[in-house]
């Protein structure tokens, strides 16, 4: 038993819907619910969000589902999701994926509980890290590790190989965050297997998720094997990161400074606080985690579609040529005026949000959207995927691929807080603009360079490990002739900076109320 569970098995604080939702009897439920096991018949433990989707599809905008005992209650209706957006009567609620990764994050800012004071004193402190300042000195960086995952994929085009896309972008994110942040230099690319963080990292996403697949008590028996390699796995990382850090402490400060120098040098501006050495060793782990795993799945959702569409990869592709024209490589400011290549972006993770679902859970006793009572601490699960593919919204072809959802004044038409990829309110992800550029980066460096090819007969499958990755993505590569000469700053007039232009301060979703 971990500081996070009780005798139950299940984290602390953990409430049934029932116990929150006085007319639960209203919502929704798959048909066939089965004594104790409940609504498990034709699901698949590996693909909860997947099989949460199908039934989205059936049971409507807010529905529930039992496993184990245990009753969830998800939503994913707009005018639903946008009352718990509402930040007065709403807050982040800990559900049971997350709260499985404290014995590796601990109070993270990812995984930490809204009552525990270390979230506001890591946000406070780490929070001009990401400022706009910080991240054009992130940018020469970024650059230098996109040129490593370039060099891989010359060799592999002159091969004559195929990549591996979700593989390859694993790299690249790891890399980025890892030397961006802490100065550190995993080698990813230079090893023809992934690195052990990698594996290690996985593996603790992996449990996470499995835990929900078994009854809470019986877990100990059923997931014996894999509890021990979950603590071999956590050990590991936690041995990685104070390595990291000794290094750190005892080479002095990284030039110019970086994430690490903050979580170890810097004191809360108001109170003097620092973080301890424990906490830094948590926030460490949650950013070379979420800093790498959620960026990398976007990116590679981001290139399927551009191989699939190769009408919309070559207008991408036109862009970066206008934009950037034959600069060696673009600065900073450049890379917010690749505003179409940014819509790709976000057309991707409308569809795929890498980051799949948030809790929020009741501040007081209240009623959603004017129909559901629910009490004091009561949660609910966002399902985002299905957000993002509410009819209501954002039409009958939400599931079609179309960039240009997000040109201005398609997004000025729709209503606020339909677009979530990042969480939301107070505790939506810290390093969002982060992951924002380094991806458009990445994206334009890559469509400059190649042209992408699909494989003949692949269908896209989405694996599963708390986060959504496509699986047995590989794309056959054809490098491109330079683009002709071009105004570095020829950018129609009609985008605007509600298109996307602006790369530090704007908000990613594009919207105030978001």
């Amino acid at each position: 038993m971990t500081e996070t569970t009780t005798g139950t098995g299940l984290p602390k604080g953990f409430r049934s819907a029932e116990l929150g939702w006085p007319e639960l009897h209203r919502l929704p439920h798959p048909p066939r619910r089965v004594p104790f096991l409940g609504d498990v018949l034709g699901v698949d433990r590996r693909s909860p969000v997947q099989d949460s989707m199908r039934y989205a599809r059936a049971l409507g905008p807010i529905f529930r589902r039992k496993v184990f005992g245990k009753e969830f209650v998800f939503v994913w209706g707009a005018r639903l999701a946008a009352d718990l957006a509402d930040e007065t009567r709403f807050a982040k609620h800990v559900g049971l994926g997350v709260a499985n990764l404290r014995p590796v994050a601990g109070d993270g800012l990812f995984t930490a509980y809204n009552h525990e004071p270390n979230w506001q004193l890591a946000h406070d402190v780490l929070a001009p890290g990401f400022s706009r300042e910080a991240m054009a000195g992130y940018h020469r960086m970024m650059l230098e590790v996109a040129g490593r995952l370039t060099d891989h994929w010359d060799r592999a085009e002159a091969a004559g190989r195929t990549v591996d896309v979700p593989g390859d972008m694993t790299k690249l994110t790891l890399e980025t965050i890892a030397r961006t942040g802490f100065g550190h230099d995993f080698g990813s690319f230079e090893r023809s297997r992934p690195h052990p963080f990698v594996t290690a990292m996985v593996g603790t996403l992996s449990y996470a998720q499995r835990l929900n697949s078994v009854p809470a008590p019986l877990a100990p028996y059923l997931l014996r094997d894999a509890a021990r390699r979950n603590t071999a796995d956590i050990t590991y990382l936690n041995r990685t990161v104070d390595d990291l850090v000794r290094a750190r402490r005892s080479g002095g400060a990284a030039a110019g400074g970086d994430l690490l120098d903050r979580m170890l040098e810097t004191a809360h501006p108001e109170t003097g606080e620092r973080l301890s050495d424990e906490n830094v060793r948590r926030q460490v782990i949650t950013f070379l985690v979420a800093g790498h795993e959620t960026t990398s799945g976007a990116l590679s959702f981001a290139l399927h579609y551009l191989a699939r569409h190769p009408e919309i990869a070559a207008r991408a592709r036109a862009e970066v040529d206008r934009v950037w024209g034959r600069a060696a490589a673009p600065g900073y400011e450049q890379v917010a005026k690749l505003r179409y290549v940014r819509r790709v972006l976000d057309e991707s993770l409308r569809l795929w949000p890498t980051a799949p679902a948030f809790a929020r859970e009741a501040l007081r006793d209240t009623v959603l959207a004017g129909e559901h009572p629910m009490r004091q601490g009561a949660w609910a699960l966002v399902l985002t995927p299905m957000l993002h593919r509410d009819p209501e919204v954002w039409g009958a072809d939400a599931g079609r691929f179309d960039p240009d959802r997000f040109d201005a004044r398609a997004v000025r038409s729709r209503p606020p807080h339909v677009f979530k990829p990042f969480g939301t309110g107070a505790r939506a992800c810290i390093g969002r603009q982060f992951a924002l550029h380094e991806a458009t980066l990445v994206l334009g460096l890559l469509l400059r360079r190649y042209e992408l090819r699909a494989q003949p007969g692949y269908r896209l499958k989405v694996t599963e490990r708390l986060t959504l990755m496509p699986e047995g993505l590989r794309l056959g590569l054809e490098r491109r002739t330079a683009p002709a000469p071009a105004a570095a700053d020829a950018v129609p007039e009609t985008e605007t900076e509600a298109d996307g232009g602006g790369s530090g301060a704007r908000c990613p979703v594009h919207r105030a109320g978001d």
